[in-house]
């Protein structure tokens, strides 16, 4: 019998070669139809000292394609050049988080590939991150903390912080992130304001959520702007001078969602010329930032290596899902959180799924559709 072969991306290894825990290997030991590997080449070496600049712009290739039924993608790219000698063999890919703006949906559904996501658990992680962020600027936390270790307790008065009761938090994206972080926030005392088109008006309310509408009303009357929206193209960049200059002096700025929905260049100079009083940002624009990379000689910025929301619990849960999807796959069977459901009335992914379920688990009888 031929074993499903899932393998995962190369960012899972360490630089000895070993899987990083917490990732969910034991959920497919001895599953006898499943045979899981990774892929070696895309992981760090101990004499590669260029690797971790090149994290987040290493890819998927058509090699790659060629060795799996089944992907579990964490950083790399999957781009439609992956597929440029087709997908005989690749089922599905599973998105080990919720954001997949790096992977070609539409390329996958020509190919006949099913992609899954896992929407759901991060969502507190990341929520709770922004609302980290949110205290730690509203306590001005690094100022006190520097002021701490260089002894000038004389200067108590210099790092004053503030509470967050009755200032307005504006939300960017009320999806599902977005909604945790307002839950979050409620015994705070604080003003919620969001902007979201596709908001469900009832759910905003539940949480006593004004919906605004325009995103201009949301950050001339906020003291905390906090981006929970997923990267498309029509929002890449969306927020640059013009909504920046809309912003309070007094009001900070935090990212949690991805760093190409800020324009990084105008907001080094917002932050360097004081147009707000700060921001908190757990993503980048390019990722990683460079050691000259102006963000870091800023003091009124803190900066996370978009690994603030990576909790144990986290990674647990969403590897847990992407090893459930797998395993239903491979059985013939659909994992949850499909993000191209377009690919099952194709009969060519129908005959693949068949083919391939058929060939690990010799069982019929339990195909989807069957």
């Amino acid at each position: 019998m031929q074993r499903f072969r899932v393998l995962y991306t190369g960012d899972y290894l360490n630089e000895a070669g070993q899987p990083l825990p917490g990732i969910g290997l034991d959920l497919l030991d001895g599953v006898p139809h499943i045979e899981v590997g990774f892929l070696t080449d895309q992981s760090p070496k101990e004499s590669d000292t260029t690797y971790w600049d090149r994290l987040y712009s290493i890819e998927i290739t058509p090699e790659h394609v060629a060795a799996a039924n089944g992907l579990v993608v964490c950083r790399p790219w999957v781009k439609a050049s992956a597929f440029m000698k087709g997908a005989e063999n690749l089922l599905a890919i599973g998105r080990a988080g919720a954001g997949y703006d790096k992977i070609d949906v539409s390329a996958c559904t020509r190919h006949d590939v099913l992609v899954f996501n896992c929407p759901d658990t991060l969502t507190h992680s990341t929520a709770s991150a922004a609302l980290l962020l949110l205290l730690a600027l509203a306590k001005r936390l690094p100022q006190q903390e520097r002021l701490a270790r260089s002894g000038r307790w004389d200067r108590q008065a210099d790092v004053m912080g503030d509470d967050l009761t009755g200032q307005t938090l504006g939300i960017i994206g009320l999806g599902n992130t977005g909604l945790e972080l307002a839950r979050l926030i409620a015994p705070f005392g604080m003003n919620v304001i969001a902007f979201s088109p596709r908001a469900e008006p009832s759910r905003a309310q539940s949480l006593g959520i004004r919906l605004t509408a325009t995103l201009d009303e949301l950050l001339q009357n906020s003291d905390f702007v906090s981006l929970h929206c997923r990267l498309e193209e029509k929002n890449r960049g969306m927020i640059g001078e013009g909504e920046l200059k809309l912003m309070k002096p007094t009001s900070y700025l935090i990212n949690v969602a991805r760093g190409e929905l800020i324009k990084q260049e105008i907001l080094v100079r917002c932050l360097r010329e004081r147009w707000i009083a700060g921001a908190g940002l757990d993503v980048f624009e390019t990722e990683p930032i460079t050691a000259d990379d102006p963000l870091l000689s800023l003091d009124n910025v803190i900066l996370t290596p978009h690994w603030l929301p990576s909790t144990y619990q986290a990674a647990r849960a969403t590897l847990s899902s992407i090893a459930d999807g797998m395993i239903r796959i491979a059985t013939g069977e659909l994992p949850r959180n499909i993000l191209n459901p377009e690919v099952l009335k194709k009969p060519s992914f129908q005959a693949k799924l068949i083919r391939l379920a058929v060939a690990s688990n010799g069982k019929p009888g339990q195909l989807w559709g069957a």
